[in-house]
């Protein structure tokens, strides 16, 4: 059975930054798993081994997190160079794209924009609209530290975020410790995807997935018009916040599965 301890680090450099991923392996179908803002490809180890052996998941550690080098700009284009550098590193024509938040939007972006390359897509409470009013949401995070000489006292700078971070920070070349992240570079990132993405949603006709959290960031409304302004969507409603990945995995593996079982049994 897939999991994160069985799962295979790689990388690949692209114009000398380093992109590093897990790939849960097995000779299944490719499925290449984003997450989302202030994560990193192993949260997806409990999908991956929920999916089986029908499937082979490459989880990426997005630009700037995970053990993935910062990169120069967090745009929109920049991410997704990044997951056709990916593609063609793993010698994939095609591939299902999923993604939560952050990860979503790359990947029904990336769908808009090389239709031939996405077998299907599963949108993972990321919004079609998003950030047009209100504060930035991760404003928080320019608040905190990001490195420091020892573990403990990054810990102890972390505050409050401690224990969201703390099970996951990095020792530097020179002995210290930092974030999974820095925190402008996801500061930026968050600010360059929001926007207005309904023509990016709709330029595909490939079989589509939208999973909403009762108390997420995905409107019912929304999810609802997902369905009516694309043929081939259908959405999915758990209980749950919108960090499914982690507090609703079981629950989110059982409807992708359903979801990607019937994609192949219409093929």
């Amino acid at each position: 059975m897939n999991d994160v301890t069985t799962a295979v680090r790689r990388e690949l450099t692209i114009d000398g930054r380093t992109l590093s991923y897990l790939d849960f392996g097995g000779t299944g179908r490719p499925l290449l798993a984003l997450h989302g803002h202030l994560s990193e490809g192993a949260v997806w180890a409990r999908l991956a081994a929920g999916l089986g052996d029908e499937w082979r998941v490459i989880a990426p550690d997005q630009r700037g997190q995970g053990e993935s080098d910062r990169a120069a700009d967090y745009s929109r284009e920049g991410y997704l160079a990044d997951i056709e550098a990916l593609l063609d590193h793993l010698g994939l024509e095609t591939a299902v794209l999923l993604g939560h938040s952050l990860g979503g939007v790359n990947a029904y972006q990336f769908a808009a924009r090389h239709p031939e390359r996405v077998e299907a897509v599963v949108d993972v409470e990321a919004p079609l609209v998003l950030g047009l009013e209100g504060p930035h949401p991760l404003a928080f995070l320019l608040g905190l530290q990001y490195d420091a000489p020892s573990r403990d006292e990054l810990v102890a700078a972390l505050g409050p975020a401690a224990p969201y971070f703390a099970d996951r920070l990095r020792e530097t070349a020179e002995g210290g410790w930092r974030l999974p992240f820095h925190p402008k570079d996801m500061y930026d990132s968050e600010e360059l995807v929001h926007g207005d993405h309904w023509d990016d949603w709709t330029a595909t006709t490939c079989p589509a997935l939208l999973v909403r959290a009762t108390a997420g960031v995905v409107p019912a409304e929304q999810a609802a018009e997902a369905v009516t302004r694309r043929p081939g969507t259908v959405a999915v409603e758990l209980a749950g916040d919108h960090l499914l990945p982690i507090t609703a995995a079981d629950e989110l593996t059982a409807v992708v599965k359903e979801f990607l079982d019937g994609y192949v049994a219409a093929r």
